[in-house]
């Protein structure tokens, strides 16, 4: 590793440790969510293969699975790159194609939401949990 990528790397760290503390203390009155919406969402600078945020706002896209209440859902971020295999499910929104990062599912706050893309078609939406569900199962030691 380079010291030049080294230094850049400290310093998406350091912008992303001040949009936490930002996110963490905002108060978003009034800001609704609902299942199979997609919504760009901060996810942060994070660690080895973790799949990393873009931009001031550290976002990407996330498709809502599960709202556990107001301030929980559960996520699946995706990635515009076309990639392959079980650990990806394609996914078109408003015209967009892209893959679901399913090894990427979890819990986050809803202050992490930023603003709502679209809405994953029922369809979708129902390939989409099954195919985490047949990951989750078939990765799960006996």
């Amino acid at each position: 590793m380079s010291a030049e990528y080294i230094i850049e790397e400290v310093r998406r760290f350091i912008g992303w440790s001040s949009k936490k503390i930002e996110l963490h203390f905002s108060v978003r009155p009034g800001l609704y969510f609902y299942e199979r919406e997609v919504w760009w969402a901060s996810l942060g600078e994070n660690i080895g293969s973790e799949e990393n945020g873009k931009n001031y706002n550290f976002e990407r896209p996330v498709i809502i699975v599960k709202k556990f209440s107001k301030d929980v859902l559960f996520i699946i971020p995706t990635t515009s790159g076309l990639k392959e295999g079980t650990w990806y499910h394609p996914v078109e929104c408003e015209g967009i194609i892209s893959r679901a990062v399913l090894v990427q599912a979890r819990t986050i706050s809803a202050k992490r939401l930023i603003r709502k893309i679209g809405l994953l078609p029922v369809d979708q939406f129902e390939l989409l949990h099954a195919a985490f569900i047949d990951l989750i199962k078939t990765n799960t030691p006996a």
